[in-house]
């Protein structure tokens, strides 16, 4: 048979809060010593019949076990007597006034860390990203990190998550992406102001993760495949446009020296004959160009036409038939 608890109210069990000992407040070595110490002279009292001894002895182990504190080197340890603020306890052995004085918290001034993420966060140009960070911080006044606030772990972590939102949605996505410096100094500033005034320094803020959607990353990827296109069909033009004005150059040259332009045009009919087994199909008009004399005769004739009327100036064949070369 089932009982409905939720509808009885008078058989629900009642809750208990457990407390976990603060291992910052446990008993240290020295002062468990000297504890130990009385006990046994306790002991030792009690077994010979001195019962004052034993009073004694149990009396200063509670008081010693009450009063006597340590502290190691990163631990500050905040006082409270009677309610209000006694002292705050650094590194080594101190006292307290049992029952008067209160230790209400330790607080480790180490440099910490705590990652923080932004989900689905809009960008100025409304562009949801996912965004993972870390924060490196410290408390350099550990009263104000005590009594200041109720949990500052907690709110440190709840003001970097606002502040990056915040980032996030001032900025322009290719910022995001390219000055990843700059939006780390942004939320530096910005959470160092908010967690100033509870004793709470941050030493830097680091961006480890940027995701933005699969269709977006596509899309920037072909954009930047296209620019690259560009660039390069660009720098082809640009090389285009030299290489013809060296040829417009070597042109005038070539105007000027028609012998160097036929031992050019000889120079390439031997560069392309060079590999074996290439049959080379030349015009007579270029078999012409690279002979000299008919050349020579040729520039005669255009210049003196007279001249050609002559039978024995005139040779009976100036255009001789193509040639058909096989490259050895």
């Amino acid at each position: 048979m089932s009982v409905d608890t939720q509808q009885n109210p008078f058989l629900r069990l009642p809750q208990v809060n457990l407390i976990v000992p603060n291992r910052d407040l446990s008993m240290n070595p020295i002062t468990a010593f000297l504890v130990f110490a009385c006990l046994v002279g306790s002991a030792a009292g009690f077994f010979w019949g001195h019962l004052y001894l034993t009073y004694i002895g149990v009396a200063a182990a509670v008081l010693i076990g009450l009063s006597l504190k340590m502290a190691n080197v990163w631990q500050k340890f905040v006082i409270l007597r009677m309610g209000k603020l006694q002292s705050v306890r650094g590194a080594g052995l101190f006292a307290i006034v049992p029952l008067l004085d209160h230790v209400v918290a330790v607080i480790d001034s180490r440099i910490q860390t705590t990652a923080f993420n932004a989900e689905q966060a809009l960008t100025r140009d409304t562009v949801p990203v996912n965004v993972d960070a870390i924060i490196f911080w410290h408390v350099h006044d550990a009263e104000k990190a005590a009594l200041a606030i109720t949990n500052y772990r907690e709110a440190i972590d709840r003001v970097a998550q606002t502040s990056l939102r915040e980032m996030i949605g001032s900025s322009m996505l290719a910022a995001l992406l390219s000055d990843r410096k700059e939006a780390d100094e942004q939320l530096k500033v910005e959470i160092g102001q908010k967690t100033a005034a509870w004793g709470i320094s941050v030493s830097s803020v680091e961006i480890r993760d940027v995701a933005i959607p699969v269709a977006l990353q596509d899309a920037m990827s072909r954009q930047a495949q296209a620019e690259r296109e560009k660039q390069a069909r660009v720098i082809l033009g640009s090389a285009e446009a030299a290489i013809a004005g060296q040829f417009v150059e070597a042109a005038a040259i070539y105007a000027g020296h028609p012998w160097a332009l036929q031992l050019r045009a000889m120079n390439i009919i031997y560069e392309t004959t060079k590999e074996r087994g290439a049959t080379i199909l030349m015009p007579s008009s270029m078999v012409d160009s690279l002979n000299p004399s008919a050349a020579t005769l040729g520039l005669v004739l255009a210049s003196k036409p007279d001249l050609a009327s002559k039978p024995e100036v005139v040779p009976a064949r100036l255009e001789p038939e193509p040639v058909k070369r096989q490259a050895a």
